[in-house]
């Protein structure tokens, strides 16, 4: 098996099937290096322009669903083809960002790569693409209909008062929607913090949770 058959190999596993081979053709036109990596609250994904001992990197976590991954790709690769055209000398964000993630993405934007509501939810964001696409409520309530989310919820499908967990090990108690956000107080601290309405998270057993704290 050479490289490119290696490289489909993985991509066939993260991306839809109709993508592939256009990705790894831009993996050999743009030289760079694809990296898999565990989930990072942080970020879905970065870029890395080369350096003496290594060439373009890109980073994507790997618990995204298919759609997810591909946009998250397609963006850093409009990071590295910005890169490429002006260096350092433009915002990372900024509106030469834009236009190559545009020129980039377009070609997908079709039923055999993405489901109906996703093409129409893409096109709006991409009207001004921003930062990440999770700042698209839109967008990415879209996209996380798509996910697989086992024993979690997302936060916004909670009533107002219900105990979650978040981040494994932290509860809190669902409060009022404030603007874009809801104001959740954390059990142990009694700190009230903000959440974005599609956060996923873990219903907790009121009772268990009583009795673990000795109540």
């Amino acid at each position: 098996m050479n490289q490119t058959e290696r490289n489909q190999s993985i991509l066939y596993k993260y991306i839809p099937e109709k993508a592939v081979p256009t990705i790894t053709e831009w993996i050999i036109q743009f030289d760079f290096k694809l990296r898999i990596k565990k989930s990072r609250s942080s970020k879905y994904g970065d870029y890395r322009p080369p350096t003496k001992e290594e060439n373009h990197l890109i980073t994507i976590n790997y618990d995204m669903n298919k759609y997810a991954f591909l946009i998250t790709l397609i963006h850093e690769i409009a990071h590295l083809s910005n890169y490429n055209k002006h260096k350092n000398n433009v915002k990372p964000h900024g509106e030469e960002w834009k236009l190559h993630f545009k020129l980039l993405m377009e070609q997908f934007l079709i039923p055999d790569i993405f489901p109906a509501e996703i093409i129409i939810a893409l096109r709006k964001y991409m009207n001004n693409p921003a930062a990440s696409s999770c700042s698209d409520i839109n967008l990415l309530r879209t996209l996380k209909s798509y996910d697989i989310l086992g024993n979690k919820i997302l936060l916004e499908n909670l009533p107002l008062g219900t105990i979650f967990q978040f981040n494994n090990d932290r509860n809190f108690i669902k409060g009022e929607q404030n603007r874009k956000r809801f104001k959740c107080k954390e059990l142990s601290s009694n700190r009230t913090y903000l959440f974005n309405p599609l956060t996923e998270v873990l219903i907790i057993n009121q009772a268990s949770l009583h009795n673990n704290k000795g109540f």
